[in-house]
């Protein structure tokens, strides 16, 4: 049966309707594409300076049965002009997951491409045989003539394209690395509080300052990656204002805006399930056991606006170089580990791997369901107990340094249990709850007493995301900040107060690479001292990447 020219511009436009998906301009499938497979076989080639070409590659594969298509039925009122086409001339595509998608619509010079495709298929079988009939070749003709400008233009295009690609493999940063960047501006203030028993308030100063982070991300075979960060910032740390490690921001920390190494790591995969890391500097132990906090953000870019809102304090106690690996037992199972050690760098004997203070990691993550994980942590360290977040006596190195001008050595052993259960796309709730065993391993000359800490903390997150519109996340935070609930360190105690966290933040994306995030912080008894005014922080962390 001949090919009624509807039959054509049907099958025609459909088949570059596939081709427009599987492409991200209508005529990447005439560039080159062994350039783009140099380029690590990258599905996204980005050039930010004075062009910019985005191009996705996606394999089709010729079709020749429709049948095989799973979205076009018998019953489809366009499969007869799909079938005769596929059979008859092989110039229709599908994707490898044996879908059409016919119902894409195009544009006069998206059909035009679609069209030439199909057109230089039936000349090669004219010129090899005598399966066209003469019908089919007058509307083939007609419909060359009808839509001449338009293919012109697209051969004018792909000229075009294929120049401005050479421009950008001639000039692009690099063959094997992207660098991206965060720039956080933190404006906030202290609203209310007092220290020293109530006897005296907390100065309610605003401050405006600022934390950029580079990283440049490299990979040499396509399945391991090299990270090297920079960071400079001049925000405060409040704790040296409020007199308490309670509230501290996540973004908080300076350096005077000087540019310094802030981590350089190397993942790489050992078969299908085994994922190695490798720090130099840099790595904690969140990098190696994933926190599963909704609210976990990037060095304070994004997230909780607090250091306790972010993660389980238990994952504050190691740092800095060392070893770390991932496995995943099947589909439910993560198990991870790893060895961290600060300053590994130094040989001598309070440094280098070994000697060093040091944290050993073990955590298992159990995933029920794609809506729950469950996370089971275990840290092992030595003179890394403190966590930075909770009361004085919880953070018993810097505590006794202040008060002895000597951190007194210790070994903990830290036990959290993790949730996170997506009750819906919109609603997330998750939490923890952590127990660290704090011993002193000395009497700093007979200062303090041997003996052991036990150190609670727990928390509960509701997290509302694309709350008001897609990107947008909204967070509350209720808990409990690291505070000591047993000591049998007679002549230092235990915390007097149950001292609560209360944390509220907004996080509104003005565009893919600009979010604002009002929030605000509530400490109940700080220092877990009740006779203590609350301490309320407020915050607007303005976070743009590029």
């Amino acid at each position: 049966m001949p090919i009624k020219l509807g039959q054509i511009y049907l099958a025609t436009s459909t088949l570059f309707a596939t081709s427009i998906i599987s492409n991200s301009t209508t005529v990447l499938a005439q560039i080159n594409l062994e350039k783009i497979n140099q380029q690590r076989d990258y599905a996204t080639l980005n050039l930010t300076n004075r062009h910019k070409l985005e191009i996705t590659v996606q394999e089709t594969e010729q079709i020749t049965q429709v049948h095989r298509l799973r979205d076009v039925s018998p019953k489809d009122w366009s499969y007869e002009a799909l079938r005769s086409l596929a059979e008859r001339y092989g110039c229709i595509t599908g994707f490898p997951d044996q879908i059409y998608q016919g119902n894409q619509p195009l544009s006069r010079y998206e059909f035009a491409a679609g069209f030439n495709s199909c057109l230089e298929k039936i000349e090669s079988l004219i010129s090899s045989s005598n399966r066209v009939n003469r019908e089919d070749i007058e509307i083939i003709n007609r419909l060359a003539q009808d839509f001449s400008q338009e293919i012109a233009v697209l051969s004018s295009k792909v000229d075009n394209l294929d120049s401005r690609f050479t421009l950008i493999n001639d000039h692009q940063f690099s063959t094997t690395s992207i660098l991206t960047g965060e720039a956080v501006f933190g404006l906030g203030s202290v609203l209310t509080g007092s220290k020293d028993d109530g006897e005296s308030n907390i100065e309610r100063v605003p401050f405006l300052g600022n934390q950029v982070t580079l990283e440049l991300a490299t990979s040499f075979t396509g399945e391991d990656e090299l990270s090297i960060e920079l960071e400079a910032a001049n925000l405060p740390d409040l704790a040296d204002v409020t007199a308490t490690f309670q509230g501290e921001l996540s973004f908080s920390g300076s350096n005077d805006n000087n540019l310094e190494l802030d981590l350089v790591a190397y993942t790489f995969l050992l078969g299908d399930n085994l994922e190695i890391i490798i720090g130099a500097t840099g790595l904690a132990a969140d990098d190696i056991a994933e926190t599963i906090n909704f609210f976990e953000g990037d060095n304070g870019a994004d997230g909780a606006i607090s250091n306790f809102g972010g993660l389980n304090p238990i994952y504050e106690t190691s740092g800095d170089a060392g070893l770390g690996m991932i496995y995943e037992l099947g589909e439910t199972i993560e198990i991870s580990a790893g060895y961290l050690a600060d300053p590994a760098n130094e040989p001598t004997d309070e440094g280098g791997i070994f000697n060093a203070p040091y944290g050993a990691i073990a955590q298992v993550i159990v995933s029920p369901s794609d809506r729950l994980n469950l996370a089971f942590t275990y840290i092992h360290s030595r003179d890394q107990s403190d966590t930075d977040t909770g009361s004085d006596l919880a953070n018993l190195q810097s505590f006794t340094e202040d008060e002895f001008d000597e951190a007194v050595p210790t070994v903990s052993d830290s036990y959290g249990v993790e949730f996170s259960y997506e009750l819906s796309d919109f609603l997330v709730i998750g939490g923890w709850g952590g127990l660290s065993k704090v011993t002193t391993l000395s009497t700093l000359s007979g200062e303090i007493e041997r003996g052991t800490q036990d150190v609670w903390n727990w928390a509960l997150t509701l997290a509302f995301p694309d709350l008001g519109k897609e990107g947008n996340l909204g967070g509350i935070v209720i808990g409990a900040e690291p505070w000591v609930t047993n000591s049998s360190i007679d002549n230092l105690g235990e915390d007097e107060e149950i001292s609560l966290h209360l944390e509220a933040f907004y996080q509104y994306r003005l565009s893919g690479n600009i979010a604002i995030t009002p929030g605000i912080v509530w400490i109940t008894a700080p220092s877990n001292n009740d006779q203590s005014d609350d301490l309320v922080i407020g915050v607007i962390r303005t976070t743009l990447a590029f």
